[in-house]
């Protein structure tokens, strides 16, 4: 099986043992921040650093998970794609999503999202997760295809204050259709591989992921 490529998210120091709210939605307790920056410009740099929690991605850019579904995986434009790589902890490997950033997420412990949008008011972005099918043929990689998950999160930058949602099924799994049924696997199921997010942007410029611990079933 080909290793699933992920993209590191940053986690703050504590536990998070009871998930009670806050005002603005979010648990209580330790986490990890991700900031996803919409630009109009993005650097040519990488954007690489142990400490780094940001991510950019084109302010108006990227394609509709609709789209890319179901086509060949060599055609896959990176622009505005957040690959996801297995790993110990939450990290930022690569912070440009303009040609495709990279994202660690651990695959030892389990942890719950939650997303807003912020910024200034009136742009959206759809986050799709998605991965690829070598469609039972490993070792010819040329008729792989993408499949995108059925969830897709919504995240609108509307006037007032923003609240978190819980968004842990759209961005920790894939939903999609098998002889007709929708079937649902976890990031980095070995049915799939090179995960990522999906990220179709229409002006949102910012994006604020935080990832809870929790403690597994």
């Amino acid at each position: 099986m080909k290793n699933a490529i992920l993209i590191v998210l940053g986690l703050a120091v504590g536990t998070a043992a009871a998930l009670a709210q806050t005002g603005n939605g979010a648990p209580n307790g330790g986490h990890y921040n991700l900031n996803i920056l919409g630009k109009r410009d993005c650097t040519p740099a990488d954007l690489t650093g142990s400490d780094r929690h940001t991510i950019q991605v084109l302010l108006n850019g990227g394609q509709s998970a609709a789209d890319i579904n179901g086509t060949l995986a060599v055609t896959l434009d990176k622009q505005n794609k957040i690959f996801l790589q297995p790993g110990d902890d939450f990290q930022v490997l690569d912070g440009n999503a303009c040609d495709g950033a990279l994202f660690m997420l651990p695959t030892n412990s389990c942890y719950q999202v939650y997303a807003r949008a912020l910024g200034t008011p009136g742009g959206y972005a759809n986050v799709t997760t998605c991965a690829i099918d070598n469609n039972g043929t490993p070792n010819d990689t040329s008729d792989d295809v993408i499949v995108c998950s059925m969830d897709t999160l919504n995240l609108t930058r509307t006037k007032g204050g923003q609240k978190f949602q819980n968004v842990t099924k759209e961005l920790t799994t894939i939903t999609f259709l098998v002889n007709g049924v929708p079937t649902t696997v976890q990031l980095f199921d070995s049915a799939l591989y090179s995960s990522f997010w999906n990220y179709d942007n229409h002006g949102l410029r910012l994006a604020q992921i935080r990832l809870y611990p929790t403690a597994c079933p």
